[in-house]
């Protein structure tokens, strides 16, 4: 799988796409994780709720990402009760970063990549995990998705990476 250069779009928070497309990106990050947890630990490994974050914010740009990242855990905690309210800073805290971190990736190398996608997942899990310690003061919560989150991770990189291409042809 090779590089691509993409088309970025960094549409503003005065624009109704902006909001319109995190609201699309918002109802997969809906659907995965209610996808994801019929299966027994599905969330914790499948991590189903960074997904169309990272797709919004590298594709469409950060504010796209950061609007998916706010209202999709908030809205599936409101709506089912998942996450858990006392795991809601260390979602929304990680989904920002995620959010950053794609949009500055997706714009900084102006190209789609297995490695750069990585780069990005591997910084917001990384810097997550250092908050999640702050906040939690455990070390074995705050490594829990390295441990078992590792098929989501890599769903994101392979996963998010398939789906921008495709967003690209169309």
């Amino acid at each position: 799988m090779t590089q691509q250069t993409i088309n970025l779009y960094q549409y503003g928070y005065k624009e109704a796409k902006t909001y319109i497309t995190a609201a699309l990106f918002v109802v997969g990050n809906i659907l995965l994780p209610q996808l994801a947890h019929t299966v027994h630990m599905g969330g914790m490994i499948w991590l189903p709720i960074y997904f169309f974050t990272l797709i919004g914010a590298y594709k469409y740009g950060w504010r796209v990402g950061l609007l998916t990242a706010v209202a999709s855990p908030v809205i599936n905690h409101l709506l089912f009760g998942m996450p858990p309210v006392a795991m809601l800073p260390v979602i929304l805290t990680k989904s920002v970063l995620l959010a950053l971190a794609g949009g500055y990736a997706a714009k900084r190398f102006q190209t789609v990549s297995i490695t750069t996608l990585a780069g990005v997942v591997l910084f917001y899990q990384l810097m997550g995990s250092v908050a999640e310690w702050g906040y939690t003061g455990s070390m074995a919560a705050a490594l829990q998705d390295m441990r078992i989150g590792l098929p989501g991770m890599a769903l994101q990189i392979v996963g998010g990476y398939l789906v921008i291409r495709y967003l690209l042809r169309k």
